[in-house]
């Protein structure tokens, strides 16, 4: 993609990511909270310091209570009643492991939905029922804080944000202005500025909120962004919503006046995140792309997940070949907005960030089993989630993984080699 990639939908290439790309198998390791796990966090905790991190945001979803595969909007608005899966083998299986109500995986309790609040509250609930699956939990933050810091004179900061989960351009839209608000606050807050370095670390779709704010903190005068910018002030208008109008105003301001991050370098890893939106480089530090994959295709292209109809209706549901998630919430797919005005302010969006829509494009995408984008650093890693199991809260289709505990000091490892040494 351009530097200046204003917006534009990633290619979907299917070519060697080349010297971009590592691959790794998570080992069983040292027990989580033992002594040689503090011990070894402590080191890489050092690593981080001195390459001048001095805040790791972690930045999730829920994966209980969303549309996770995106099926709402396929099956309202993407051609599915008019009969456009006739005669695609293996398809009305597939589906039907995807929809929300039949794939498996619960409500949050008390039929919580989205927008989610990142409150102590809704995050407590989301650990209490999910724990660490595809979730940050508060005890994964506290002890990755506690065990980094052991020897730092200057302790590095951890937070955790929720996103609200709406799994739409809309929703990600909103989110990515929210959280570059919750970024320059951090700045201002611990007083950051050139030199120092923030780590996000962004589950699933969260990558794609990520993928939204590199284009807005392009340094150049982009035409995308006042179009984007626009239609979530008319959005915040019409629904009378100062406080997310206040929010773009604010975000707008620092964006022109390139002074939202005060100088400091903004370091992204994403995990299992869909190949959607492009990514612009020009305006962020560091990129890298983890994505949960067993290589199941027979003509040497290690890279590419393996997309063949009927026959992934038989290895999803027990994460055969990976993260099916990551792999078929691609174009096309997403959840379908509440409300009017934002059914209407989805679609000006989605005109600017994606030019795939319908069925046949979604399962067009869907086939190209692209594992990465075209910008960033590409690791794969067997995360050995694939025991046999067909129940999908063992494994979430492959998507669960990133977050367990017992992974956190494989990923610091990875990160710190990919990012921080040479």
């Amino acid at each position: 993609m351009p530097l200046e990639n204003n917006f534009q939908h990633d290619e979907l290439s299917r070519k060697n990511p080349g010297e971009r790309l590592r691959v790794a198998d998570l080992t069983d390791g040292v027990p989580p909270d033992s002594p040689e796990w503090g011990v070894t966090m402590a080191r890489y905790g050092m690593s981080l310091s001195q390459a001048g991190v001095t805040g790791v945001v972690f930045l999730h979803g829920s994966l209980h209570g969303t549309d996770l595969f995106g099926m709402q909007r396929l099956d309202d608005a993407g051609g599915l009643k008019r009969g456009y899966s006739r005669g695609v083998s293996g398809v009305d299986a597939l589906l039907a492991a995807m929809r929300e109500e039949s794939n498996g995986i619960p409500l949050l309790a008390g039929g919580l939905k989205p927008p989610l609040s990142s409150d102590p509250a809704t995050k407590h609930l989301l650990d209490e029922q999910i724990g660490d699956a595809g979730n940050f939990t508060e005890a994964y933050v506290e002890s990755f804080q506690k065990a980094l810091n052991q020897n730092l004179a200057r302790p590095i900061s951890c937070h955790r944000l929720l996103w609200a989960s709406e799994h739409h351009h809309l929703g990600r839209a909103l989110a990515a202005v929210r959280l570059l608000d919750e970024l320059h606050r951090l700045c201002t807050r611990e007083n950051l500025s050139r030199g120092q370095r923030v780590l996000v670390q962004a589950h699933g779709q969260a990558g794609l909120v990520m993928a939204l704010a590199s284009n807005m903190l392009c340094p150049s005068p982009i035409t995308g962004r006042p179009k984007l910018l626009n239609v979530l002030n008319g959005y915040a208008d019409q629904t009378n919503r100062s406080e997310l109008a206040d929010t773009v105003k604010r975000i707008e301001s620092l964006l022109t006046a390139a002074t939202l991050l005060n100088g400091v370098a903004l370091d992204i890893v994403t995990f299992g995140t869909p190949v959607r939106y492009g990514w612009d480089t020009s305006g962020i530090g560091k990129l890298l792309h983890v994505v949960n994959h067993r290589n199941l295709r027979t003509d040497g292209k290690s890279w590419l997940a393996k997309m063949e109809l009927p026959q992934i209706t038989m290895e999803m549901p027990i994460a055969w070949g990976g993260d099916y998630v990551q792999e078929l919430a691609v174009a096309g797919s997403d959840a379908v907005p509440a409300t009017e005005a934002a059914k209407a302010a989805n679609k000006m969006i989605w005109e600017l960030v994606e030019p795939y829509d319908g069925f046949e494009r979604w399962l067009e995408c869907a086939r190209r089993a692209v594992r990465f984008p075209s910008e960033g650093r590409c690791l794969l890693v067997d995360y050995q989630d694939s025991t046999g199991s067909t129940n999908p809260r063992d494994h979430y289709f492959g998507h669960a993984v990133y977050t367990r505990r017992h992974a956190l000091l494989f990923n610091l490892i990875q990160i710190v080699r990919t990012f921080y040494t040479s």
